[in-house]
C-alpha cells in the first residue's frame, strides 16, 4: 500500500465532513420545488464527491455501453460493492431515484438530503404492503420522469462474492413493462464496503443492452439480469486486476 493513501482518504473524509451538512441544509430548501428540480440541485453534491475521490484519492472511471440508456425512464438493475455507485451513477445516468431501506433516511445529514430525493425507501419486514409501496411508488416516480435504481443482492458485496439476487426489481418491470437496464462495475477494488482507505485507479462501468420485459416473468427476467451482470462482472474485475499490477 502507498503510504500516501491514508493520507488522501483521510483528506476525502474531512471533505464529506465540510460538504455533507452543507448540502443536507440546502436539500431541505428545496423541498418548495418539483422533484426533478430538487434532483438536479441535490444531485450536484454527488458529483462534487465524485470529482473530490478523483482529485484526492486517485479514483477514476470509465463506461462502457453509455449507448444502451434508454431516452425512457428505466429500471436499473446494478451490482453493489461501495458507496463508490452511489454517487457516480448521479453524474452516469439520467434523474433517478433509489430503492433503498427506510432506515437510511433517518442517518443525519445524509438521510435527510436523501428523503428530498424521492426515494423508494421500504420497510424490508412489510412483506406483501413493502411489495404494494414499490409498485406504487415505482409507478409514480416513472411517470414523473425518473430512473429507478435497484440493488438486487439487497446490500454491498466484496469483490468476488455474489450474493442472492432478489426478484423485486424485475417484478417491478414486469407491472410497469419498464426496461431493464442491467450494470456491472469493478467499484469495491478500489472503494470497499465501509472501508476508510480508497486506492487509486480506474473503475469500470460496463451498462448492457436493455431488456424488455414483456411475455417474461418475473424470475426469468431476474435470472437473465443475474447471468449478464455476474459474467460482465466477473470479465471487467480481472482487466481491472491486469490493469493495476502493470501499474
Amino acid at each position: 500500500m502507498s503510504p500516501g493513501v491514508p493520507l488522501r482518504s483521510g483528506l476525502f473524509t474531512l471533505f464529506q465532513f465540510v460538504v455533507t451538512p452543507l448540502f443536507a441544509v440546502i436539500a431541505l430548501l428545496t423541498f418548495p420545488f418539483a422533484p426533478l428540480t430538487r434532483y438536479r440541485i441535490i444531485s450536484n453534491w454527488a458529483r462534487l464527491n465524485i470529482a473530490a475521490v478523483r482529485i484526492l484519492c486517485g479514483i477514476r472511471y470509465r463506461v462502457i455501453g453509455r449507448e444502451h440508456i434508454p431516452r425512457e425512464p428505466c429500471i436499473i438493475l446494478s451490482k453493489h460493492q461501495s458507496a463508490w455507485e452511489t454517487l457516480a451513477y448521479q453524474v452516469i445516468f439520467p434523474p433517478q431515484v433509489w430503492v433503498t431501506k427506510r432506515e437510511l433516511l433517518w442517518i443525519p445529514f445524509f438521510g435527510w438530503g436523501l428523503a428530498m430525493l424521492s426515494p423508494i425507501a421500504i420497510d424490508r419486514g412489510a412483506g406483501t404492503r413493502a411489495l404494494k409501496q414499490l409498485l406504487d411508488q415505482g409507478r409514480d416516480r416513472l411517470k414523473r420522469g425518473f430512473s429507478i435504481v435497484i440493488f438486487p443482492e439487497g446490500t454491498r458485496v466484496a469483490p468476488g462474492q455474489r450474493g442472492k439476487y432478489h426478484p423485486g426489481g424485475a417484478w417491478l418491470a414486469v407491472q410497469t413493462a419498464a426496461l431493464v437496464v442491467p450494470v456491472a462495475h469493478n467499484a469495491g477494488q478500489f472503494w470497499r464496503r465501509n472501508a476508510f482507505l480508497k486506492y487509486p485507479g480506474l473503475i469500470t462501468v460496463s451498462i448492457g443492452a436493455p431488456i424488455a420485459p414483456q411475455r417474461m416473468t418475473a424470475e426469468e427476467l431476474n435470472q437473465r439480469a443475474e447471468n449478464w451482470i455476474e459474467s460482465e462482472t466477473q470479465r471487467i474485475s480481472a482487466d481491472g486486476d491486469i490493469q493495476n499490477s502493470a501499474a
